[in-house]
């Protein structure tokens, strides 16, 4: 079966600022592809073309091998759905928000509460079907508006990061929600993200995006396997180090970063080289544990910046690192500027570039 959605040479400017330049991409029937960039790099404009909710101010799309036009635009909005990452519901029960779109298809009130019912199974929130929808916490309005996308049951799925902002069981239950939807509705979506740590386990294909434009598209193995340099560009100038790697007697390689810190890395390497480390791959704790991780640093907190469900901190540990941590972890652990604490990590968390 051929892709879904093509673009060629698809272009939008606003207000003489190119957004999407010349961008090529084609979605596949029954894929999660996420477009994995920064913000500002054009993600949530792309997915609002596909959506036909913007025209391109250049370039061609073509959905299930049709040009999209003027005259079929309509129908062409009726085959996808886009979920923001700010979710708008309407000041009514979570019942009638699912099925606003439904009713608008003219779907009979029976089969609608068959669909309300199901969605809302799949969402984990049975149940909730008389309650007020605006009452709920960020983490269930996000769960109602995924619910109410997947009810009308469109051949494409947009999700605008989708677990932005969100405590970590929302997270969890929406990527369920994604990966079932996907494995056993056989929905095809594509994801916008900045988070490259959720993208490597949820899409089958990654594409990356920098200022406005299409980077490598390749699965995730390809893109993390790799870490390219337009990956690490924007993954943060977090945890990224250059120094001088050397393989030891045992097939590891250590890197000398310098200032007396040394990484181990199961990447076979030699000479100079960047190294990086996920800031979600890195265990913190205020005392020394068993572990057969490979990498064990010591050091102490310089910088706190509370997210909300989540904790960045930065930890001077001869060099600087980011540890993200859960809220509810740093409450536990009683941490402070200044706290010490232990870094540990794994070899095979250090990716080489």
């Amino acid at each position: 079966m051929g892709p879904i959605a093509v673009l060629r040479n698809v272009t939008k400017t606003f207000a003489k600022k190119t957004v999407l330049d010349s961008v090529n991409l084609q979605i596949c029937d029954g894929e999660i592809l996420a477009l994995l960039g920064p913000n500002g790099s054009g993600k949530t404009t792309l997915l609002k073309i596909l959506a036909s909710i913007l025209s391109p101010s250049d370039g061609e799309i073509y959905f299930d091998g049709v040009k999209v036009t003027n005259q079929n635009i309509e129908k062409v909005r009726m085959e996808s759905t886009l979920v923001f990452q700010k979710t708008v519901l309407f000041s009514t029960t979570v019942h009638d928000n699912i099925a606003y779109g439904l009713r608008i298809r003219r779907i009979s009130e029976e089969e609608i509460k068959k669909k309300v019912t199901k969605v809302l199974e799949l969402v984990k929130l049975e149940g909730f079907e008389k309650r007020p929808a605006r009452k709920l916490s960020g983490g269930e309005q996000q769960r109602v508006a995924l619910a109410r996308a997947l009810a009308l049951n469109t051949r494409l799925l947009l999700l605008d990061e989708p677990t932005a902002n969100l405590d970590p069981k929302n997270v969890r239950i929406i990527e369920e929600v994604i990966a079932t939807a996907n494995q056993e509705l056989k929905k095809t979506m594509v994801m916008a993200t900045h988070n490259m740590f959720q993208a490597k386990n949820l899409p089958t294909r990654i594409a990356l995006m920098t200022n406005g434009k299409l980077g490598e598209v390749g699965a995730p193995t390809e893109i993390f396997g790799g870490l390219s340099k337009t990956l690490a560009s924007f993954a943060a100038t977090e945890n990224i180090f250059t120094g001088e790697a050397t393989v030891t007697d045992h097939g590891a390689t250590v890197v000398n970063i310098g200032n007396g810190v040394e990484i181990e890395t199961t990447t076979p390497r030699s000479g100079q080289v960047s190294i990086f480390v996920s800031p979600e791959d890195i265990v913190l704790s205020k005392s020394r544990f068993l572990s057969s991780a490979r990498n064990i640093l010591t050091g102490k907190i310089v910088e706190i910046l509370d997210s909300g469900a989540v904790v960045r901190l930065k930890i001077d540990a001869g060099k600087p690192f980011t540890v993200q941590i859960t809220k509810r972890s740093f409450n536990e652990m009683a941490l402070n500027l200044g706290t010490e604490v232990f870094l540990t990590f794994k070899a095979s968390s250090v990716q080489a570039l």
